[in-house]
This record gives C-alpha cells, structure tokens and sequence, in this order.
C-alpha cells in the first residue's frame, strides 16, 4: 500500500468514526474535538490528493476542512456548557 493510499485511508476512518461516536453519544458536535478530528481527516485526504488528483474530492474536502475550522474556532470562542 502506498503512502497517499495509507493518508487517505488514515483520513476516511477519522472522520468515520468521528461520526461514529457522536452518533453513540461519545463526541458532541459542538465541543472543539468532533471539528479538530474531522479538520485532521479532510486534511490527511487532501494531502493523499496530492499524489493523486481528483478535483471533486477535493473539493469536497476542501468545504469539510473549512466548516470543521470553522466550528473549531467557534468552539474555542464559545465553549459548549
């Protein structure tokens, strides 16, 4: 297995189980650790891009990693109660 496909991989199963937790009540969506897990796997698949492009993917993680800084940050200012 190559390394983009180990970073892709590595990437896919972050956000998968991620999205796992949360819906098992693990990980809430507006605490800082669901937006820092997805912002790390969209970028470890954005970084696999690199070897191999394919522009719809990478949009697609591109608008993932921007939302998830974007509830980071707002996590960060506005700490969930």
């Amino acid at each position: 297995m190559s390394l983009p496909d180990l970073l892709g991989l590595a990437g896919s199963l972050t956000i998968a189980l991620t999205y796992f937790a949360n819906l098992q009540g693990a990980v809430r969506t507006d605490r800082w650790p669901y937006s820092l897990l997805n912002f790390m796997g969209a970028a470890l698949i954005l970084l696999s891009l690199w070897w191999s492009w394919n522009l719809p993917a990478a949009v697609m993680e591109g608008f993932w990693a921007l939302i998830s800084a974007y509830g980071l940050g707002r996590a960060i200012v506005r700490p969930a109660r």
